[in-house]
């Protein structure tokens, strides 16, 4: 995962790691990764106002939660599982799009395989997965006459497109007008400003592994209110023809996580999957389920769940192996491996991480309030878990420097928390924070 100097709000996407399966038994690896890192305004967070004290804890490398059923108004489904993109630990919902204003019932869509990403915010699809008679009836925001347009920067890309307002359905939630990105949109002809191509540009969903992201994360809006005046580059632009000028967005106009839109179970997610075996699993069904201490099936209060006040972004504080990463790890949905630093495990040409048998580490993580917890977890060998033909890991890992990334490996058998910023739960406090139960 890499930081971008014009966002600090991460988001780490990876994709086509996967084990590509033939018939008659025959099967090819594929290994590629492709690390995105989607960012905004990163401040430091007090502990939840009302979250309770908790002491150290220690979560097991082998959790052993159950999804709750995705039957609920309040839930949608989320499959890990092999899909024409061949990628591994990547997880997928639908989300169904509308004309903005209508309750979600006219000129609706629904678009599968989209990237459930809990460290980003806001939902972006790309245009060329909405038919016609559905985008032409979404609303494309403009200023002065002047078409607007997003750049969203991320580690290895960006998306660039439109801004347009819909209304979106994920399973009996519907957010009205909500902001969105609509990536490589015909709309808009404008050459992408050179502060957003630092890296390729994602132009089709081949490019980023999935046909669109669904940011779920602890902030409400992608920029906030760094981008309300004096908007810095590689953000929000006015666009006429080929030329684009640096935009004032508003915070009600800014693409923003979806979730707030709701009427009611708007404070946050809850992402819960299934545990899997040493090998993996060749799927794996889970569930995201909205709101937070709203609902039955959404309980963070007398879980037993380990509490994390975070900053803007979500991200916290960890120590491995004596080296502290201030505000700079993070549970990612998006990332499809652990990333970290530890130059003492094997790894192969594309950093995966390869050890000769299947190696247990820990790391210490704190939050706001003086939570800590300890984590342990299995680091096995990429190439022979890529051989196996399975999609669903919890022990895939790859080295990055100075970032403890916590990726999907991370979600198998526990229940992750995510209250958005400035919205209450009676087990969370006031977020940003995040939390997880592992039993």
């Amino acid at each position: 995962m890499m930081r971008t100097t014009a966002w600090a709000l991460v988001a780490v996407l990876l994709t086509s790691l996967a084990a590509c399966g033939g018939g008659g038994g025959s099967s090819s690896t594929s290994a590629t990764s492709n690390t995105t890192s989607n960012s905004n305004n990163t401040t430091a967070a007090s502990p939840p106002a009302s979250a309770p004290a908790q002491s150290s804890t220690l979560s097991s490398a082998n959790p052993t939660a159950v999804p709750t059923p995705s039957t609920a108004i309040n839930t949608v489904p989320v499959l890990v599982s092999v899909t024409s993109f061949h990628r591994a630990n990547a997880p997928m919902t639908s989300v169904t799009v509308c004309t903005a204003g209508t309750n979600a019932t006219s000129n609706c869509t629904t678009i599968d395989n989209v990237l459930v990403d809990t460290e980003s915010f806001g939902l972006r699809l790309f245009a060329s997965t909405i038919p016609s008679t559905t985008l032409n009836a979404l609303t494309v925001q403009s200023s002065g006459g002047a078409t607007v347009a997003e750049c969203a920067l991320f580690g290895s890309g960006y998306t660039w497109g439109t801004v347009r307002n819909v209304d979106i359905k994920l399973g009996g939630e519907v957010g009205q007008n909500v902001p969105i990105q609509v990536i490589a949109d015909s709309r808009l002809t404008a050459t992408p400003p050179t502060d957003c191509q630092q890296a390729p540009a994602f132009t089709q969903p081949s490019d980023l592994g999935a046909n669109g992201i669904l940011g779920v994360g602890v902030a409400a809006r992608d920029c906030g209110s760094k981008c309300v005046s004096n908007s810095p580059t590689g953000f929000y632009y006015a666009c006429s023809g080929a030329s684009c000028n640096v935009l004032n967005q508003q915070l009600t106009q800014q693409i923003g996580n979806p979730v707030q839109y709701f009427s009611t179970d708007n404070n946050g997610v809850v992402l819960e999957m299934p545990a899997v075996g040493p090998t993996g699993a060749a799927s794996a069904s889970g569930t995201l389920v909205f709101g937070i201490d709203t609902q039955p099936n959404n309980a963070l209060a007398g879980s037993g769940a380990t509490v994390l006040a975070t900053d803007s972004s979500g991200d916290f504080t960890a120590t491995y192996n004596g080296v502290t990463t201030s505000n700079n790890a993070f549970f990612d949905s998006g990332s499809n491996v652990l990333f970290f630093q530890d130059s003492s495990i094997a790894a192969n040409a594309l950093k995966y991480l390869v050890p000769t048998s299947t190696l247990t580490r820990s790391v210490a993580i704190a939050g706001g309030g003086s939570v800590n917890a300890t984590i342990q977890f299995n680091v096995a060998n990429a190439n022979t878990l890529f051989a196996t033909g399975n999609y669903a890991f919890n022990n895939l890992a790859s080295y990055l420097y100075g970032t403890f990334d916590m990726g999907m490996p991370f979600f198998y058998g526990r229940h992750v928390y995510y209250g958005i910023t400035g919205t209450a739960s009676a087990g969370g406090g006031t977020g940003p924070y995040v939390a997880f139960a592992s039993s």
